[in-house]
């Protein structure tokens, strides 16, 4: 193995070699030929990702629940250099020509998207329903024990560095309450409302509130808690997609951590159901991760597509804001919530790293890697730029009646 220098991260292998400084904080090792031929076989990324997910490639000087520091020193200074021909020639002949040879993949990794085909044409009901099954219908003790006793997943709402992961959340339910306008007996509409946390804020307060996913186990999880908090009269989850949604009227629609899933060729069809659904002068709220500008492909890597986000895809807000103004609706505020994303995937991180022998023992260790793999690739990318976090705030527009005031209504 060869590097620039410039890392501070040594990479040492089962055979001995190693580079990197010798008094690095953080590194890797290589344990095994079958971790190599991972990285040999799918070059970058991928293979990376492989030979660490099925433990072939050790973690040093970091938690399996958060190798944040790993791949921040990996992203500032990794650049493999290829090796005069002659050199790779007697490095293939000392590791023998078979490690060319590809071996099956571990085994939490879905197929590559041109072999999902099966499942039906990418974003078809089927397809989705399995893709969302992949991420969300795992045992809800692990979701507790990462989210915290709240169960939401997203990006939280920080009012100083130094809240907690908790407070952070109820502010951010708080804040899409205030800026949706929400009072005692309005209708809202919760589209991907997950575990059903804004579902019960809102009743809580009076609200008749009803949640759709598409995950059953979050449907079950929601529904129970909805009836242990007495609140059968003003809440409800339903398990479905959203495109079989029809009902309307609502006064608010919310929508959090789901535009990721549906694909951008759906967009069309995602936001006409929520302008149909809202009532003349009613609110909606649209909270997603998004790219850094519209120039950059839209289609996870080849890491979150096979072992976090089948199929997922993510726009610019530019891209999302076009979309929601094209579907009738008036764009009234947009806002970055990049640093707090970050903040969030690191509270996350951090009670995985906690609870890491229950999450283990819940859904096995290679699963439990991927997931620690995941939040902390995506704190980095938040923490570079490379991704952010923004709500759009919108109305279906009522020409009869002013129906907003003048400025923002709601406390940041």
């Amino acid at each position: 193995m060869v590097t620039d220098g410039t890392m501070a991260l040594r990479i040492t292998a089962f055979d001995g070699s190693a580079t990197g400084p010798v008094d690095a904080v953080v590194g890797l090792h290589l344990r095994s030929r079958r971790g190599l031929r991972y990285l040999l076989t799918a070059p970058g990324e991928l293979g990376l990702a492989r030979a660490y997910i099925s433990g072939e490639l050790e973690l040093i000087g970091a938690h399996p629940g958060d190798p944040y520091p790993v791949l921040a020193e990996l992203a500032a200074g990794l650049a493999f250099h290829r090796p005069p021909t002659a050199d790779l020639v007697r490095i293939l002949r000392g590791i023998g020509w078979q490690s060319l040879m590809p071996i099956p993949p571990p085994p939490q990794e879905v197929a590559p998207r041109w072999r999902r085909l099966a499942a039906g044409l990418s974003h078809s009901r089927a397809r989705d329903a399995a893709a969302v099954g992949h991420h969300y219908d795992v045992s809800a003790r692990f979701y507790r024990n990462v989210l915290g006793p709240s169960m939401v997943y997203t990006c939280a709402a920080y009012p100083s560095v130094d809240s907690s992961l908790e407070v952070a959340q109820e502010n951010k339910m708080r804040l899409v309450f205030e800026k949706l306008r929400l009072r005692p007996g309005d209708r809202l509409l919760d589209l991907g409302c997950g575990w059903g946390p804004f579902v019960l804020y809102a009743a809580r307060r009076g609200v008749r509130a009803v949640g759709v996913t598409l995950a059953a186990e979050q449907a079950r999880f929601g529904q129970r808690a909805i009836a242990e908090a007495g609140l059968d009269d003003l809440a409800e989850i339903r398990h479905g997609d959203y495109r079989d949604h029809t009902e309307t009227g609502f006064d608010a629609v919310s929508s959090m951590g789901m535009t990721e899933h549906i694909g951008i060729a759906q967009y069309p069809t995602y936001f006409a159901i929520m302008h149909a659904a809202l009532r003349p002068g009613g609110l909606m709220l649209n909270h997603c991760v998004t790219r850094r500008d519209g120039h950059a492909r839209t289609r996870a890597g080849a890491t979150a597509d096979r072992y976090i986000w089948p199929d997922g895809q993510l726009a610019s807000v530019g891209r999302i804001v076009s979309a929601i103004h094209d579907a009738g609706f008036e764009v009234l505020h947009t806002e970055n919530l990049r640093e707090h994303y970050a903040l969030t995937l690191a509270h996350w991180s951090a009670n995985l790293v906690e609870h890491w022998d229950d999450a283990v023992a819940e859904i096995g260790a290679e699963r439990a890697r991927i997931w620690g793999l995941f939040m902390a690739a995506g704190r980095l990318r938040m923490r570079r730029g490379r991704l952010q976090l923004h709500q759009v705030l919108a109305t279906k527009p009522d020409h009869a009646a002013h129906p907003v005031p003048l400025g923002p209504w709601w406390q940041r």
